[in-house]
């Protein structure tokens, strides 16, 4: 399903000059079309763009026909919500705009609650390895805008909630949807909006295209009769040649699920099993997302920083025994854990950051832990609790649970810093 557009007979607003909103510009002057306003609710980023800056954004809502809005941006939240909310028919993201203007290159979408990122680098890694052109974007860092897309280019992109919120012409050859949890409804508003948003990368599919759908979400699918070929994705197919990957990383529980999409994907794409798994074994993997790090005298190391919601680090407290937990920090809205199938594996655990009441109520009298407050108290604790408890094949695990922000710039801050003071305090303590 086709709906290129010729953008120099239309008119845009770009609402949001972060990287995206620059992406946005820099497209625009590149294919020169020039009928373009924007705006930021900073006037000191409005001022970098003086000769497109507008001085009554309610007329240039009103006269523009689209609103190009930076996917950090909540209608909810922005000061100028109710302007938004009355002409949101208009609004668009960057991603439309690459299927307004762009018919040369098939796409991959990839979204859901945990695992987009790493799933959309093992697809670029097993494309890459098969010959395929292509180039990875979106969510995961590099603007969509930003590529040159050549003929026959295979473009995978990471969408979040927040950018398929707003998205309205989005219709990927392969859309992937790996899982669904409560995430970001300070955001969206609720969980219905939440999930409303996931399900966009199905709303413009064709028969000829693919919707590879968590077995358990197929129903889901199904109800709202979307035109795509529905690929079931079942978790007892891949675990037939799970046992032939010798790559450590994908071979870890936390990465079972993601697994199990890319193999799928595999099949549609005809690669060779042979193919796939020399490809596996060569991937190495992203950093924050249960990487290994450091080995030392029976202790593994994990930062698992990019665990930003409780149900993320689910996977990592399954995937380990002898677990020493480190977690805290901004905890998302309404976010629940459910111990019962991991606690065996934690040791004990260490909260961090300034919410301590409500982790302390998430672990209360299910599991041992204290209170550290910070990274570097976590470490000392845990390092001196694995001498006291004796046990063999240990793991220190930062895996927060939680946002970053209330002690750090970012999650790979946070991860950064754990590995540099596991290595610094490792040597001291082991």
């Amino acid at each position: 399903m086709s709906h290129i557009l010729n953008l120099k007979k239309l008119s845009f607003l770009v609402y949001g000059l972060g990287s995206t909103g620059y992406s946005v510009i820099k497209y625009f002057k590149k294919k020169k079309i020039y009928n373009f306003s924007v705006w930021d609710d900073s006037s000191k980023l409005r001022k970098k763009f003086k000769s497109k800056n507008i001085s009554n954004l309610k007329n240039a809502l009103k006269e523009v026909d689209y609103i190009v809005l930076s996917p950090g941006i909540s209608l909810k939240k922005t000061k100028y919500k109710k302007d938004l909310l009355k002409f949101r028919n208009k609004i668009i993201t960057d991603i439309d705009l690459l299927y307004l203007s762009n018919s040369k290159f098939k796409s991959i979408v990839v979204t859901g609650s945990n695992g987009k990122s790493t799933t959309c680098k093992i697809i670029e890694h097993l494309l890459k390895k098969n010959k395929f052109k292509v180039k990875l974007g979106g969510n995961i860092g590099t603007p969509v805008l930003n590529f040159e897309i050549k003929k026959n280019t295979i473009l995978v992109i990471e969408a979040s909630s927040f950018q398929l919120s707003h998205s309205k012409f989005i219709h990927p050859d392969f859309a992937i949807l790996l899982n669904i949890t409560n995430d970001h409804l300070d955001w969206h508003g609720s969980v219905q909006a939440y999930i409303k948003s996931k399900l966009k990368i199905f709303n413009l599919q064709g028969r000829n295209n693919f919707a590879l759908v968590n077995e358990n979400l197929k129903d889901i699918f199904k109800k709202n009769k979307y035109l795509g070929k529905l690929v079931p994705v079942k978790f007892n197919n891949y675990k037939k040649i799970k046992f032939k990957i010798e790559n450590e990383y994908l071979r870890s529980g936390t990465n079972n699920e993601n697994m199990n999409f890319v193999y799928e994907l595999s099949k549609l794409f005809k690669i060779k099993k042979s193919s796939f798994i020399k490809s596996m074994n060569s991937f190495l993997g992203l950093p924050h997302r249960y990487e290994i790090f450091f080995k030392k005298k029976g202790i593994t190391f994990i930062n698992d920083s990019k665990a930003t919601s409780l149900q993320a680090a689910m996977l990592a407290l399954a995937n380990s025994k002898n677990i020493y937990w480190i977690l805290g920090g901004l905890p998302k809205d309404k976010d629940r854990i459910n111990l019962r199938y991991v606690k065996n594996n934690i040791v004990k655990s260490y909260i961090i950051g300034k919410n301590i009441n409500f982790f302390k109520n998430q672990l209360r009298n299910k599991i041992k832990y204290s209170v550290t407050r910070n990274l570097k108290n976590a470490i000392i604790s845990a390092l001196k609790d694995v001498r006291l408890f004796k046990k063999t094949n240990n793991t220190i695990l930062l895996s927060p649970g939680a946002a970053s922000f209330d002690q750090f710039k970012n999650f790979e801050n946070r991860g950064n810093e754990f590995k540099k003071l596991s290595r610094l305090y490792a040597k001291k303590f082991i």
